[in-house]
């Protein structure tokens, strides 16, 4: 987690304001270890995961990295962007591999990148692209075997077809990883999540995997005003179990809080900032419910 985070802020502006109800609540925000999101290129990135592995082993922490730019992020939907080319992705990530080289760090390996090629969103060549470059990414990362890495494997209100799920991951290079992750940014609860991921685990020789539970608390929702209302923003939701490594499952090797409460899924739903963006209502929300 970075100390300075959003939700930290957050929680002195209402101690200031006299809200103390209302920052007591985002304070479990503020305090639960989060995951790191590097999404961008801009000057110094490499630079703030070095310090970020740094805080976290003189903190005896172990820090988790997102690393979310693989061209054609997202499809272009709230969250588009990403490198803009395959060079350019290469070369951002033997630096962020570099820059977390001799550190415990786990990293969380491009969130909905393998399941949107199950969408069918991107072309044929594309997807054989991003195949290859999210297995070269692995290899860049366990290249230091004290980082571990989890490929992202969508939620189980996704692609329901586990076999389909299996073959994209193992053309991803997943063997090569420490397993994969589920539910990252979503809302299907932990239970269901267990299911899914043995099912897949199952298939791909026991392979372990890590639960986000940032904000499963109370499921996904069931209604919505809009197509995106299931997972962009619903009402209603609350954080999901704390990150902890005891998880009582053999497989699960940790539910980790991937996603940042609070944070915006996109411009959807009355009042929402851009996806990644700060929302003091939501997060009070999700704390509060």
């Amino acid at each position: 987690m970075e100390p300075a985070g959003p939700a930290v802020g957050q929680v002195q502006v209402w101690d200031a304001e006299g809200r103390s109800a209302d920052a007591a609540a985002v304070r479990r925000i503020a305090d639960a270890p989060t995951a790191v999101w590097f999404a961008d290129a801009a000057p110094g990135f490499a630079e703030r995961a070095r310090a970020l592995v740094a805080s976290a082993a003189a903190a005896g922490r172990t820090p988790v990295l997102v690393p979310y730019y693989v061209p054609q992020r997202d499809c272009g939907g709230h969250s588009g962007g990403g490198a803009p080319d395959a060079g350019a992705y290469r070369d951002w990530i033997g630096q962020l591999a570099g820059a977390v080289h001799g550190s415990s760090a786990l990293v969380v390996l491009e969130p909905d990148a393998v399941t949107h090629v199950l969408q069918g969103c991107i072309s044929a060549s594309a997807a054989d692209e991003r195949y290859t470059l999210l297995g070269e990414a692995i290899r860049a990362f366990k290249a230091d075997p004290g980082v571990r890495v989890y490929l992202d494997g969508g939620n189980p209100g996704w692609v329901k077809d586990v076999d389909r799920v299996v073959e994209a991951l193992r053309r991803a290079g997943v063997a090569e990883a420490d397993g994969f992750s589920l539910n990252v940014a979503n809302f299907e609860t932990t239970d269901a999540n267990i299911g899914y991921g043995t099912a897949i685990s199952d298939r791909l020789g026991g392979a372990h995997f890590v639960i986000d539970t940032s904000r499963n608390g109370n499921g996904p929702a069931t209604t919505a005003d809009s197509g995106d209302g299931h997972w962009c923003n619903p009402p209603g939701r609350a954080l999901g179990p704390a990150p902890t490594r005891e998880t009582g499952h053999d497989r699960v090797d940790a539910y980790l809080w991937v996603k940042r409460p609070g944070e915006s899924d996109g411009a959807c739903g009355e009042g929402a900032p851009e996806a990644g963006q700060w929302w003091p209502d939501y997060a009070l929300a999700l704390a509060t419910n």
